[in-house]
């Protein structure tokens, strides 16, 4: 099993994840890098056949390239069951299993960035369990909420950080210096964070992807898997004027730690 990160856009990533000559791609906001990695010559000399399209949420920077994909190689298409993803599509709800070239390909309901986010997972993946997490979680942040509720998304995250530690997280957006900044702000003190942010400096000065993410280090220094932790909650107190009530409160502290995210230059 091969993962390939392509980049689309100004920082999107579709993944491509490869078995043998069979393909699955997630999220094709655009059908032009899929179709080039697709044919001989691409990714392989012999070129690849895409046998399914996974989406995680409905805008259009991760459905654009569907219809064409699907109308290209009739790859089936799934996404989630409580969005608008270009027909024909199979819906699909948490719990619910896919088997999709050799792999046992998990379902949860994610809401909070759109109102019926879903991510994937692939728990027996060789090497380490694998995640399509759209856009919930990115290393070092989480998605900006657009129709769901700060406790909807806390409960996403909450869900998401209960998985082996070993998971390799394959956010949609190469956000993660912008992420870590905002971190370093929350929790200048994290020497674990610290050691990340130069490590991810290096590999974009190189050109290189972050992603995936190793989901026990974002347990590290991912300030929104983070945020029960006394002296994360005592900054984001301290940098939203809390009250007391408040700051005893889950959702009010995750809350003023993504409004701080999205007023952070």
């Amino acid at each position: 099993m091969k993962l390939i990160a392509l980049p689309a856009f100004s920082d999107n990533y579709l993944w491509l994840w490869q078995q043998d000559q069979e393909a699955v791609v997630v999220d094709p906001g655009d059908a032009a890098p899929v179709l080039e990695a697709l044919a001989p010559g691409g990714l392989t000399k012999a070129g690849l056949k895409l046998a399914a399209i996974l989406v995680t949420h409905h805008h259009a920077d991760h459905v654009g390239g569907v219809r064409e994909l699907h109308l290209a190689t009739g790859a089936t298409v799934f996404g989630p069951a409580r969005e608008e993803v270009p027909a024909p599509f199979t819906p699909v709800m948490h719990g619910d299993q896919l088997e999709l070239l050799g792999q046992t390909v998990q379902v949860l309901d994610v809401p909070g960035h759109t109102a019926g986010h879903v991510a994937y997972v692939l728990a027996n993946a060789p090497q380490s369990p694998v995640l399509f997490c759209g856009d919930t979680l990115f290393s070092g942040g989480c998605g900006r909420i657009f129709e769901g509720t700060p406790a909807q998304m806390l409960a996403s995250l909450d869900q998401l950080a209960a998985l082996p530690h070993h998971t390799r997280v394959c956010c949609a957006h190469e956000y993660t210096l912008a992420n870590l900044r905002f971190a370093l702000a929350v929790e200048p003190d994290n020497t674990d964070l610290q050691r990340y942010t130069a490590q991810r400096q290096e590999l974009r000065a190189q050109g290189t992807p972050t992603l995936p993410a190793q989901l026990g280090t974002e347990l590290q220094i991912n300030p929104f898997l983070r945020v029960r932790l006394k002296h994360v909650r005592h900054a984001v107190a301290q940098h939203a004027g809390l009250s007391a009530r408040e700051q005893n409160d889950d959702v009010a502290v995750f809350a003023a730690l993504r409004e701080w995210k999205n007023d952070f230059k």
